[in-house]
């Protein structure tokens, strides 16, 4: 067995792209009841979907403004929080990259992956 596996360093890594996983499951199920609720053209003074509106609204507000709104009686496409689900998987695996970049490597390990690099 590889000694890179029982290194110190495993396990919290483990848990931290675990907790980065997680993380990002509740955002983008947060965002796909906001794209559905608005889709269905849900009431926003209704409880539950003006919970979503006000969890979401700090997700969603950074690309609320890149594409147009597309509206059919009453029914939004809320193309912007598709937009953000998208740009917080890329983020959530990019953190997941740098956490696996940070793990312990052995030496003939490190070699192995550098020569495969290298022929590509």
């Amino acid at each position: 067995m590889d000694s890179s596996y029982n290194s110190p360093t495993t396990k919290p890594l483990y848990r931290g792209t675990q907790v980065v996983w997680y993380i990002l499951g509740l955002i983008e199920a947060l965002l796909a009841f906001r794209f559905i609720l608005k889709l269905l053209g849900a009431n926003p003074n209704a409880g539950f979907s003006g919970f979503i509106y006000g969890v979401t609204f700090p997700l969603a507000a950074p690309f609320l403004s890149v594409f147009g709104i597309t509206q059919v009686q009453g029914n939004i496409l809320e193309w912007t929080t598709l937009l953000a689900m998208l740009v917080y998987l890329f983020v959530a695996w990019g953190i997941v990259k740098l956490f696996s970049m940070s793990k312990t490597v052995s030496t003939p390990e490190a070699a192995e992956k550098m020569n495969k690099e290298e022929n590509k």
